[in-house]
């Protein structure tokens, strides 16, 4: 789908789903880090007094394993995400979801990942298929077309007209994230997992500092392209000398809105 046919469809309708965009060994290594990364996360939910409503979810992959990395690297649907900006753009979350049966998470409400009602493009999501989606196993729940009210609907409206966005592991989902959505519920005995990212213009607030938890000094191991998604190119200085600086080498640099 070229970025001119999806900025339609996700003007009109609030999401477009990608087929068969990761591979094989992709999924290998992401299913693999993913499952890692939940047993870090629980284990610091468990011992912060935040394990209520949050099994399954993991956050902040980026900086766990290289192969959350790696997928960043790869590109996928790039060009679209800028498309839908018009703009730079950088990563704003980079999160999981493991939905398993029986267990309960936030993401199962009926909710929309941007709090505030904008007329312009300020969030988009993209949510990656580590495993086939279907309506036994969970398929999210979308309202299509309700990125463009403001009114939350209530949620017999909700499941009665909203959409079962089904797919194959490997298919990557994009949506506006005014987009009212829910995770379904697990009735199978197997995990469905998936990737959660969103992107946001790059003067909104990162909900966790990527660059300094990746590391400033691997800035230039990175491309020009991952600098900027990644965050590189609008961090906050910290000090007089960190704000005085040329333009080559300061903090916040230009094109970041």
């Amino acid at each position: 789908m070229t970025t001119e046919q999806f900025l339609l469809h996700i003007k009109q309708n609030g999401w477009v789903k990608f087929d068969a965009m990761l591979d094989a060994e992709q999924l290998t290594d992401l299913n693999r880090a993913l499952a890692k990364a939940y047993d870090t996360c629980r284990a610091i939910q468990l011992e912060n007094g935040v394990n209520v409503n949050t099994d399954g979810t993991v956050h902040h992959l980026l900086g766990q394993d290289e192969a959350f990395l790696d997928f960043l690297k790869s590109g996928a649907l790039q060009d679209h995400v800028k498309a839908f900006f018009g703009a730079n753009y950088i990563l704003n979350s980079y999160g999981g979801v493991i939905n398993m049966k029986g267990k309960l998470a936030y993401v199962g409400n009926i909710h929309r990942d941007i709090r505030t009602f904008y007329n312009m493009p300020m969030m988009i999501n993209m949510l990656v298929m580590l495993d086939d989606f279907t309506l036994e196993n969970g398929a999210t729940w979308a309202l299509t077309g309700s990125h463009l009210k403001d009114e939350q609907p209530d949620s017999d409206f909700f499941y009665t007209n909203a959409d079962r966005i089904t797919g194959k592991a490997g298919d990557i989902v994009l949506f506006d994230s005014l987009l009212w959505h829910a995770t379904g519920k697990n009735h199978t005995d197997f995990e469905r997992r998936a990737l959660t990212l969103t992107f946001t213009r790059p003067f909104q607030k990162q909900q966790l500092d990527y660059p300094r938890f990746l590391g400033y000094d691997r800035m230039m191991e990175f491309s020009e392209e991952l600098r900027q998604i990644i965050g590189y190119n609008a961090r906050v200085p910290s000090n007089l000398s960190e704000w005085y600086q040329p333009i080559e080498t300061r903090y916040y640099k230009q094109g970041q809105g």
